[in-house]
């Protein structure tokens, strides 16, 4: 298995190819590095890492967050995303690592490397740990703009991954809302509601973004704009609930060998919470694997995302989904 790490992409650049060796050398996994050669083979020397033992491929450009994806993919031919991308097209590897720019990957993955056909968007399905078990959130971040036709597509595709990758036979989806009753909501989720409504997916209403860690479905949708604030609050929440039990502990009367068991017990806890630990989520709809790491992520967390990248492709999930789609996708939905 080959995975390609985008190492332009992302704010800490030295931590990605870091994270790449790591995985190279833990699960025994061929990389190819695409960025500033000169960049990258100082990293590598710093590393004491055998530059021989990995493939660097120049990529002068970077793709930034404030820039046009489309436009900026048709003028920076050099940008590793770009350069990426069309090593993915053309099979060089099985799966793409990026902490990089979201409208950059959505951008490439749909124009270059190309979508599932039957499928009008890509879309960003996280996973977020509840009391009993996880929940995924679709779209979260993808799709600013949407209509209820879209969200229904995410739903199907979200219930399509749940069955095929988690073994879920029948996934429950609830559509994020600001309240749990019927009728709740702007008119964008007044009409999802309906239509979700009367397909054939096991719908079970509008869910509430503070009963979602409770389990009561398998499967959250919204628009990428929603789905992102969701996603952005649960990590500054968990973030600062961390620190400061933490600090409490600290700070408390506590012998030193009863705080350090409060800690081990509650960094075992927290664990399942913390981002870095599932390092990305793959950009589902896309006919290639593209596996979108957080653009702050370091080397535990692009190691992490490795992992999930190497599970994604043994999967073969996106072959089973494009099937399903091509194949089935007006017979059951």
């Amino acid at each position: 298995m080959k995975l390609i790490f985008d190492i332009n992409g992302g704010d800490n650049k030295s931590e990605i190819i870091k994270g790449a060796i790591d995985a190279s050398n833990e699960f025994n996994t061929d990389i190819i590095l695409v960025g500033r050669e000169d960049f990258i083979k100082e990293n590598l020397q710093e590393l004491d890492y055998n530059i021989d033992k990995v493939e660097i491929i120049d990529a002068k450009e970077n793709i930034e967050n404030n820039e046009d994806p489309a436009f900026a993919l048709r003028r920076k031919k050099d940008s590793s995303v770009v350069v990426a991308m069309n090593l993915l097209r053309e099979k060089k590897a099985d799966a793409i690592i990026s902490a990089g720019s979201t409208g950059a990957l959505l951008a490439g993955g749909l124009l270059i490397v190309g979508r599932i056909k039957g499928i009008k968007r890509a879309v960003l399905p996280t996973v977020i740990p509840g009391m009993r078990s996880n929940t995924m959130v679709i779209d979260s971040g993808a799709n600013m703009d949407t209509n209820p036709e879209l969200l229904l597509e995410f739903a199907n595709l979200g219930n399509i991954f749940l069955r095929e990758y988690y073994k879920i036979e029948n996934p429950k989806i609830g559509l994020l809302n600001v309240g749990a009753e019927e009728g709740k909501g702007n008119s964008l989720y007044k009409e999802t509601y309906k239509i979700l409504k009367d397909s054939s997916i096991n719908f079970v209403g509008n869910i509430e973004a503070r009963d979602i860690m409770n389990n009561d479905v398998d499967i959250v949708v919204c628009d990428g704009f929603d789905g992102n604030i969701l996603l952005k609050s649960i990590e500054g929440v968990v973030d600062f609930a961390v620190k400061n039990v933490f600090h409490s502990i600290e700070k408390s009367e506590l012998d030193d060998n009863s705080k350090m068991v409060f800690s081990k017990f509650l960094m075992k806890k927290f664990k399942d919470l913390d981002a870095k630990e599932v390092g990305g989520t793959i950009l589902l709809g896309i006919d290639g694997n593209i596996i979108k790491a957080h653009g702050n992520s370091d080397s535990k967390a692009i190691k992490n995302a490795a992992k999930y990248a190497i599970d994604i492709v043994k999967s073969n999930v996106v072959k089973k989904i494009k099937d399903k789609v091509e194949e089935k996708w007006k017979k059951e939905f």
